[in-house]
C-alpha cells in the first residue's frame, strides 16, 4: 500500500506564508534557495525524532505558485516505489498525468497527476539511501 508522505500547498510570498505556519500552528520552515526552486520545507510533527511524536504525523513544503502550471492547489504525495508503473496505473485507471517526472535533488522523482475527479495530487519515488 503506497501511503500518504508530504502535503504541498502553493504560495505568492514566502515569507508570509511561513511567518502565517509558524505563528498560528508552531511549525518550523526551512528556506531553501533557488536550487531546490525556492521551496520552503515545513515540518509538523518530529516523526522519528521523539519516542512521544503523533503517529501517522507527516511534513509538507511550500511551492511558488506559477501561473504557467496546472491545478496550483494544496495536494497531498504519496510516495511510490516506481513511478513509472505508478504514471501508467494512473492513466489505466482513468487518470491524468501532468507532465513528466521533475528530479528532485536529493529526494527523488516527482511527478503531479489528476485523479478521475480532477484532485491534483502528486507521487514522489525517492531516492534509496544506503544502497538497495
Amino acid at each position: 500500500m503506497d501511503s500518504v508522505v508530504h502535503f504541498e500547498f502553493p504560495y505568492v510570498d514566502r515569507e508570509r506564508i511561513a511567518r502565517f505556519y509558524q505563528t498560528v500552528f508552531g511549525w518550523k520552515t526551512e528556506m531553501m534557495g533557488p536550487e531546490m526552486g525556492n521551496y520552503i520545507l515545513a515540518t509538523t510533527a518530529e516523526k522519528d525524532v521523539k519516542a512521544d511524536a503523533p503517529r501517522g504525523a507527516i511534513n509538507g513544503g511550500f511551492f511558488p505558485r506559477d501561473d504557467k502550471m496546472p491545478a496550483q492547489v494544496p495536494s497531498v504525495v504519496i510516495g511510490v516505489g516506481d513511478i513509472a508503473k505508478s504514471m501508467a496505473a494512473v492513466k489505466k485507471a482513468g487518470g491524468e498525468v501532468l507532465g513528466e517526472p521533475m528530479e528532485i535533488p536529493g529526494v527523488g522523482r516527482y511527478v503531479a497527476f489528476y485523479d478521475t475527479e480532477r484532485n491534483r495530487v502528486s507521487m514522489l519515488q525517492p531516492n534509496m539511501q544506503g544502497g538497495a
